[in-house]
């Protein structure tokens, strides 16, 4: 019997605060929360289908006590544990390999204390990278970098971000490589290493739609589905195919908000899908996972990574180049933030 390819499945668990401060709101430097609410809601989503997935945790968060029960409920569950950096700037390209260094020491150290796990999976805030990032992290040990997202529509969604804020001029061009850029499109969508001074590091990329390079992941599909749930179905399914055809083992990414409705927080309704009512917006999810799970053995990234790295087909080589983000100013840590 032919065994079925797989599926990793990961969580950026931004919180509201992080939404916020990349809205240029001011209110994020209180650390408004919805983890205790949405951390228990999405556990048992994943435990009705035996499901294990990786989550990235925001090193902040594990530092404020009313999220640390839940942290360390993830860890419990036995889901794999990743760094989403310490203070969650999207901007994270235009940080100094010194501000870097210190960045993951902090989020390292902060995840570990409530999970007991050190993580060696790294995801970029809003999709940020820079070659010091990919340097720092083959320093430190990492296993594979999740940044990478080859999206063809990075400028659009960027475009429709921008529309929804009250960012100043200046705060967009802090912004400017928000979600990635066209060429970011043009890098692969399976796995690829990256070849660094420090060795190789796994580059495990966002899974985009192949050959058309357009998202696929879950806050996307249910944006559709707030338009119409046949095209959402319809999109999900050609995904799936394109997968198969092209034997792409996709790499699926999830968020907080995937998981949560209008009734929950009505200050986040710039964020796509969140004008849906949590029941429907579950419902949709119901119907993504079991197109997907009929199709694709489910995994943490950390599993998916050693299937890459122990595969007969030998993984691409690039040197990491990012010209498009170190130009222009070098920011670092935002001010007056814990970084």
């Amino acid at each position: 019997m032919t065994a079925r390819p797989n599926m990793s499945l990961s969580l950026d668990l931004d919180n509201k605060w992080s939404y916020l401060k990349t809205h240029g709101n001011d209110a994020w430097r209180n650390y408004p929360g919805y983890l205790p609410l949405v951390v228990p809601r999405i556990l048992d989503f994943l435990a009705q289908r035996d499901l294990s997935i990786t989550f990235f945790i925001v090193g902040k968060d594990a530092t404020l006590d009313e999220n640390k029960e839940v942290l360390g409920e993830i860890a419990a569950a036995g889901h794999e544990i990743g760094n989403h950096s310490f203070i969650h700037d999207p901007w994270l390209h235009l940080y100094s390999a010194t501000d870097l260094e210190r960045e993951f020491e902090k989020a390292e150290e902060a995840i570990e204390a409530v999970t007991r796990i050190r993580t060696r999976a790294f995801r970029g805030p809003g999709f940020s990278l820079s070659t010091d990032t990919l340097n720092v992290l083959g320093k430190r040990g990492y296993d594979f970098d999740a940044t990478a997202f080859p999206n063809a529509l990075n400028p659009l969604a960027r475009a429709y971000f921008f529309s929804k804020s009250r960012l100043t001029a200046a705060e967009k061009k802090q912004r400017s490589a928000l979600f990635g850029t066209f060429s970011d499109a043009l890098r692969p969508v399976k796995p690829y290493r990256w070849t660094l001074p420090s060795g190789a590091l796994l580059e495990i990329p966002v899974t985009t739609l192949p050959l058309f390079r357009v998202p696929i992941h879950f806050s996307y599909l249910l944006y559709l589905a707030s338009f119409s749930r046949t095209a959402a179905r319809l999109y999900t399914r050609t995904a799936v195919a394109l997968c198969r055809a092209t034997r792409t083992e996709p790499s699926l990414l999830l968020h907080p908000l995937d998981f949560m409705g209008e009734e929950d927080d009505d200050d986040l309704t710039f964020f796509p899908a969140m004008n849906m009512p949590v029941t429907r917006k579950l419902e949709i999810m119901d119907e993504l996972f079991a197109v997907l799970l009929d199709n694709f053995d489910a995994c943490t990234m950390g599993e998916f990574a050693r299937n890459a790295c122990g595969t007969d087909v030998a993984l691409r080589e690039f040197p990491p180049s990012f010209p498009h983000r170190s130009e222009g100013m070098n920011l670092g840590p935002s001010a007056g933030n814990d970084a």
